[in-house]
């Protein structure tokens, strides 16, 4: 490195929202700077080796994001992305024909579930607007302080007024996702099923006010991508990011951890690396901006340091609640494929049990009320499992001479940090959460046993934050996704637009941004509308804005004229 280096702007964390924006930015004409702690970028899009020739995700797995505006707008099929050929998974079809299961086998959909589920998911209209439904609720940055927010201005609110007029009632924004699911679908372990899978990844089934948000957290997984996971999986998918970034000029280091956000009169002008980096305490500057891709907690308190925050924001910031679950994630290593029962005709993998909302609530009790080890009997424990049959034969997880992988298998956990014995309860008790989760799979899998299993690894929560900074909670999501974590409120109402009150001074991270985890390209592609609005970037004729957007009084446009 240079003895003094100065750019645009400085992007702190080389994880898939900071290095997104620098992508967007470096297209814009912009020169960015990525500054990256860990050896490598990429945060939780990680790809893993923990044995020659097996491939793991530690992480993110699937590919949510497929109605982001950044598949064309950076052009990512020029820098190497690549989506996997159709797998065995299939769609919300193929489970008509296999079921969902339950401990009593497999439960059949009836003729309300799909057609509810279809028009919730907007593909019975003409023309289908799924991805008009997914684009209003993810890629669409709040609306500014200014503005009342009402039934007839939130965006996922508009779509369904327009195209589906019998689903749009004032009473949405009160459910939670069991309430809409009650009103349109019918088998009991169908809406089991939606709203594990919602829990799993971001706003929860059984959080009031919230039920569209969770719904499409469903159906970005399961409808608009079909259960895809990229080639060469989330890390790859992170990588033509990256290359894009670096193709329109942008410099990414990695083992350059910031030590501090550094403050001249009220302004973020640049950053200290640590004395760990390899160029210990070297400072680099921003002339416009500084963008913390780092979670809000660290940003404030160590970054950017109590002295430069008001107090009662600072408390807000540290008050944000975490509580909501964070997962347990395993992996194994069989010599033979793990053979369902014959009760379980036809499944390959995907969420079990899913009898009722009794054992869903056992689990919220579990993880939001005991906070401890799981209570749960292994036999009713919930748990999502991922087959090497969700990936392309030319694609696969295991390239050794021998051995079949199910990686990853999510359980529901507490957060560390509300664990009642501690944030390494879990780590301390791993052997016996390890016969935990094998257990509960062995209900439906009858050769799991010792003699099968050639090898297994897990990554509790706690793992996770410290293989990851940035993930506070333990996982992906961090903070929750409920009501008054959403939107306008997240984190906090004055933190909503990605703005801080120190000028020059920007939010890009999951924990502090909507809409949150998932490598949805989101976030990025929602702060170019702050920064467009701030006067920092002048994008061309590839950008276009948000339809719901609403620009705030007194800025920029962030549409084209």
């Amino acid at each position: 490195m240079a003895k003094d280096e100065r750019y645009d702007f400085v992007i702190v964390g080389g994880g898939p929202n900071g290095v997104t924006l620098a992508a967007y930015l470096g297209k814009c004409g912009a020169s960015v700077c990525v500054l990256e702690e860990r050896p490598e970028a990429g945060g939780a899009c990680e790809n893993t080796e923990p044995m020659a020739g097996v491939h793991i995700n530690p992480h993110a797995m699937f590919l949510y994001g497929g109605a982001a505006p950044g598949f064309d707008q950076l052009e990512l099929w020029k820098y190497g992305f690549r989506a996997m050929d159709e797998n065995q998974m299939g769609d919300i079809m193929a489970d008509v024909d296999r079921g969902v299961p339950t401990t009593q086998g497999m439960s059949k959909l009836t003729e309300k579930d799909q057609m509810g589920y279809a028009k919730l998911s907007g593909l019975l209209a003409q023309p289908p607007f799924t991805r008009e439904l997914l684009r209003a609720t993810f890629w669409c940055p709040p609306h500014p302080p200014e503005v009342e927010v009402t039934i007839d201005n939130i965006p996922y609110m508009q779509v369904y007024k327009q195209y589906q007029p019998d689903v749009w009632t004032e009473e949405l924004l009160d459910m939670d996702l069991f309430d809409l699911m009650d009103e349109h679908l019918e088998s009991e372990p169908w809406k089991v099923q939606q709203a594990i899978i919602a829990w799993y990844s971001g706003a929860a089934g059984h959080w009031r006010g919230v039920a569209i948000p969770a719904w499409c957290c469903n159906i970005a997984l399961v409808i608009y991508t079909r259960m895809h996971v990229p080639r060469g999986g989330m890390h790859d998918y992170f990588h033509a990011v990256m290359r894009c970034a670096i193709a329109h000029g942008a410099v990414i280091r990695t083992c350059c951890p910031v030590d501090e956000i550094i403050i001249n009169d009220g302004t973020a002008v640049g950053v200290r690396l640590r004395d760990t980096a390899t160029c210990p305490g070297k400072k680099i500057w921003a002339t416009k901006a500084v963008i913390s891709g780092v979670d809000v907690r660290q940003t404030f308190n160590k970054l950017v340091g109590p002295q430069h925050v008001d107090r009662g924001l600072l408390q807000k910031v540290n008050d944000i609640s975490l509580k909501g679950g964070s997962i347990y994630v395993s992996h194994l290593l069989t010599r033979e494929p793990l053979r369902p029962k014959a009760k379980f005709p036809k499944f390959i993998g995907g969420a079990y049990p899913m009898d009722s909302r009794e054992i869903y609530y056992d689990h919220v009790a579990d993880v939001d009320g005991k906070r401890g080890n799981p209570t749960v009997p292994a036999e009713r424990a919930m748990w999502l499992s991922t087959p090497s049959e969700r990936f392309a034969i030319t694609d696969p997880q295991v390239t050794r001479g021998e051995g079949h992988l199910m990686s990853p298998v999510y359980h529901l956990v507490p957060p560390p940090e509300y664990h009642v014995d501690g944030p390494d309860a879990i780590n301390r008790w791993k052997d016996g959460m390890n016969q935990y989760v094998v257990d509960s799979m062995s209900e439906v899998y009858e050769n799991l046993n010792s003699d099968n299993i050639i090898a297994r690894w897990a990554n509790s929560p706690y793992d996770s934050e410290f293989r990851n900074t940035g993930m506070i909670g333990g996982t992906w999501c961090g903070t929750r996704h409920c009501n008054d974590q959403w939107a306008e409120n997240r984190p906090i109402p004055e933190l909503a637009r990605y703005r801080t009150p120190i000028d020059g001074l920007y939010l890009c991270n999951q924990t502090a941004c909507h809409p949150g985890g998932l490598f949805l390209m989101a976030i990025p592609y929602n702060l170019m509308h702050i920064m467009i609005e701030d006067g920092l970037v002048e994008p061309g004729d590839w950008w276009y804005a948000s339809p719901w957007y609403i620009p705030q009084q007194g800025k920029k446009s962030a549409r084209r004229p």
